[in-house]
């Protein structure tokens, strides 16, 4: 009797906790992060067309410089949204010489910019100057292939000089499954106890008819 209640007990309580479990992880991983695939060859060598990528949701309040962005500004990308790397952020000063080749020189806050990220090496490759301040709640962006991406550089005459709004993102691309590998695996622990639960449910099932009274024999006419 004891140890048919002790396996109902685990049954109860660890199936009911794994599918919570489950079912919360993979609700949080579907509305925090989502997949996209490169369409386009501004974001190489880093990215190339066909990858699939894991991007987390954010706005750009909480981006930072370095980071690949998924933005979407319906006027300058008539396909839709697109990634691209943030270069500089509100507040700060970005200045390029507009010299040619692997000559030409970024800089930010007076810092030139290592990138060795960038597609042969080429840091600009617009072949034409360039002196931003970035206003609050803006970004500027580039694609790592510099010679082959409709970014920040070329839309200097519309308004805040080809800067994007914070509010034009829509997430930040994370190595591998970032964030979103961690729920995955508490998803698959809740799997793990929500079938735990199930097993320690039917052998709570099993004891119980094992442990029932035979049945008397029919009586049989003499």
């Amino acid at each position: 009797m004891r140890k048919r209640r002790g396996l109902a007990v685990a049954a109860w309580v660890l199936g009911p906790l794994g599918l919570a479990i489950l079912v919360g992880s993979l609700l949080y991983v579907r509305l925090a992060y989502t997949g996209v695939t490169v369409a386009g060859e501004g974001m190489a060598p880093t990215y190339t067309i066909g990858q699939r990528l894991v991007v987390e949701r954010m706005d750009g309040d909480e981006v930072r410089r370095g980071d690949v962005v998924l933005y979407d500004v319906p006027e300058r990308h008539m396909r839709g949204a697109v990634l691209q790397r943030v270069i500089a952020v509100g507040g700060d000063h970005i200045v390029c010489c507009g010299g040619d080749g692997a000559d030409e020189v970024i800089t930010v806050n007076g810092r030139a910019l290592d990138e060795p990220y960038v597609k042969d090496g080429i840091a600009d490759g617009a072949h034409r100057p360039y002196d931003v301040r970035v206003p609050a709640g803006r970004l500027f962006l580039m694609g790592d292939h510099r010679v082959n991406s409709n970014d920040s550089r070329f839309h200097q005459s519309e308004p805040h000089q080809g800067t994007v709004a914070n509010g034009a993102v829509l997430g930040r691309v994370v190595d591998g499954f970032g964030g979103a590998g961690v729920w995955i695996a508490v998803a698959l622990f809740g799997l793990v106890l929500a079938v735990a639960g199930l097993g320690f449910g039917i052998a709570a099932l099993v004891v119980r008819r094992q442990r029932r009274p035979a049945m008397p024999p029919w009586p049989v006419g003499v």
